[in-house]
C-alpha cells in the first residue's frame, strides 16, 4: 500500500465528509476509496471513521490520526516545493470557485489566455453564489465579490467592481425616477439577498455616505435573478455595472438613475484556504487574474493593481492578508 496517497485519500475523506465527494475528485469510485481507508485502517490497527448509511464522521482515533497526517502531507510537499518541479511551473488540477455571472463573464472568456500560459494545468470550474466551504469542497481557490469576514482564510484583493442603481425605462416611465437615494422608500426595490448588508444600500454622496433602507416584494440570491428582474420591470435594483452589456444600456432597456450617489465599490478577493504552503498553479492563477482585472476598466479603480517593473505584494504564510 502506498501509504502517502492512503493518507491524502483518508485527509480528504475527513475533510469533504464521505467517501463520494473524493470518489468524484479523483475520478475513480466510492467502493475503491473506502477500501483504501479500510486497507489504511488494517495498516494502522484503528478504526479511523464510524460509517453509517447516511455519512461518515472520525472516531477519536481517526480525529488524532488525521491531524497528524495532515501535518504530515504539509511536510511531504514542502519538501517537493522546495526542491522539485512545484517551486518553478504550474501543474496538475485547479478547482476554481466563481460566482455564476462573474464567472460566465470575467472568468471564462480570460481562461484560453491562462492555459495556453500554463500549459500543464487543468481547470475544474465550480459557479455559485453560495459561499462555498473550500477545504470541505476541496477548492483551492475562490473568486468572491464583497468583504470577507472568515478570519481563517487567506485573502488577496485583485480589483474592485463599481455597482451602479438601474430600472427599466417601463418601470421608471410608470413610477417616476428616484432623484435621491431617499425617494427608493418609494419604490419597488429588487432585494439581492446575499448582500452582506442585506436590505440596506449604502450610497458614496457629496456629503458622505448615506444608508438607506429598502423593501420589495422580489428578492434573488444570484445575480442573474436581479438581472432578469430589472429587465423584466420588477423595480429598482443596486448592481454591478458589468452585468449590463452597451446596447441595453444605449436602448434605454435599462438606465442608470441616482448618478450623483454612486454605490459603495466593492472589492473583488481571490481567497484561499488557511495553509502555509501556496501551490504554484494557485499563485499563478492569482497573479494572471490581478493583472488582467487591472487593464479592465470594469474591475478596477486603478489602472494596474501591480504598476509595471514593480514587485508583487510577499506571499501570506499562515495568516489572513488582504493585500
Amino acid at each position: 500500500m502506498d501509504i502517502v496517497a492512503a493518507m491524502q485519500v483518508f485527509v480528504r475523506v475527513a475533510e469533504a465528509r464521505g467517501f463520494t465527494p473524493v470518489a468524484r475528485e479523483t475520478h475513480t469510485t466510492q467502493p475503491t476509496v473506502s477500501r483504501l481507508v479500510a486497507a489504511l485502517e488494517d495498516h494502522l490497527g484503528a478504526r479511523l471513521f464510524h460509517r453509517s448509511t447516511r455519512a461518515v464522521s472520525l472516531t477519536d482515533d481517526g480525529k488524532q490520526f488525521y491531524e497528524l497526517a495532515r501535518r504530515a502531507l504539509e511536510a511531504i510537499a514542502e519538501a517537493e516545493n522546495a526542491v522539485g518541479k512545484r517551486r518553478t511551473r504550474a501543474f496538475g488540477r485547479l478547482r476554481l470557485s466563481t460566482p455564476v455571472a462573474f464567472g460566465r463573464l470575467h472568468i471564462v472568456p480570460r481562461m484560453p489566455s491562462f492555459l495556453e500560459l500554463n500549459t500543464e494545468v487543468q481547470i475544474e470550474l465550480a459557479m455559485s453564489d453560495s459561499f462555498v466551504d473550500l477545504v470541505g469542497e476541496g477548492v483551492d481557490l475562490a473568486i468572491r465579490i464583497g468583504e470577507i469576514g472568515d478570519p481563517n482564510l487567506i485573502v488577496r484583493r485583485i480589483g474592485d467592481t463599481r455597482r451602479v442603481t438601474v430600472a427599466s425605462g417601463p418601470y421608471l416611465a410608470r413610477r417616476g425616477e428616484p432623484v435621491h437615494p431617499t425617494d427608493l422608500a418609494k419604490h419597488d426595490c429588487i432585494i439581492y439577498t446575499r448582500l452582506a448588508t442585506g436590505d440596506e444600500w449604502h450610497f458614496a454622496g457629496p456629503e458622505g455616505e448615506i444608508v438607506v433602507p429598502v423593501q420589495g416584494r422580489y428578492h434573488a440570491d444570484n445575480s442573474e435573478g436581479v438581472r432578469e428582474g430589472v429587465l423584466g420591470g420588477l423595480g429598482v435594483a443596486v448592481i454591478p455595472i458589468w452585468l449590463f452589456n452597451d446596447d441595453e444600456l444605449s436602448r434605454g432597456a435599462v438606465r442608470i438613475i441616482l448618478r450623483d450617489f454612486e454605490p459603495i465599490t466593492l472589492p473583488i478577493h481571490a481567497v484561499y484556504p488557511s495553509r502555509r504552503l501556496v501551490p504554484t498553479k494557485v499563485r499563478a492563477m492569482i497573479e494572471f487574474l490581478a493583472s488582467e482585472f487591472g487593464r479592465d476598466p470594469l474591475l478596477s479603480d486603478r489602472a494596474s493593481l501591480t504598476p509595471p517593473g514593480a514587485t508583487p505584494a510577499p506571499w501570506p504564510t499562515d495568516r489572513a492578508e488582504d493585500s
